[in-house]
């Protein structure tokens, strides 16, 4: 039987809102995947350590306070020097389009913005499963 996909929905920093993001647990759960959602203001170091206890191949990261540009690379960095960068990181919120290409030469695979589906994040997801199949 197939190992049974964990992601880690996350909320970083001192944004409060997590309407979207419980959205996106909610969506992914109900899709058939195993999901943690770790609350609304956490620090990336308590992210990465949450995420390598769970033993998650994805980290689902949700901002809306505009300080995607430090926390999210941050995570990814914390990830790298846990040797746990097998994990995918991508994020989803108020992220402005100039930003995107920063982040993801930071190491997040994909970013979500407003207007993004469930399906879309999804799709996402199972090519990522498939890559590391055929790896």
């Amino acid at each position: 039987m197939a190992k049974r996909v964990r992601i880690l929905i996350a909320k970083p920093g001192l944004d409060g809102h997590d309407r979207g993001a419980k959205f996106i647990a909610r969506g992914l759960r109900d899709a058939g995947y195993e999901v943690i959602y770790t609350g609304i203001r956490q620090t990336p170091e308590s992210i990465v350590a949450t995420a390598i206890q769970e033993d998650v191949g994805f980290i689902g990261l949700s901002l809306l306070s505009g300080a995607h540009n430090e926390l999210f690379p941050r995570i990814v960095e914390l990830l790298r020097r846990e040797n746990a960068e097998d994990i995918v990181v991508f994020g989803g919120g108020i992220i402005p389009d100039e930003d995107i290409p920063q982040l993801k030469s930071a190491g997040l695979r994909a970013i979500f913005t407003p207007g993004a589906t469930l399906k879309q994040i999804i799709e996402f997801i199972e090519s990522c499963q498939h890559d590391r199949n055929l790896s």
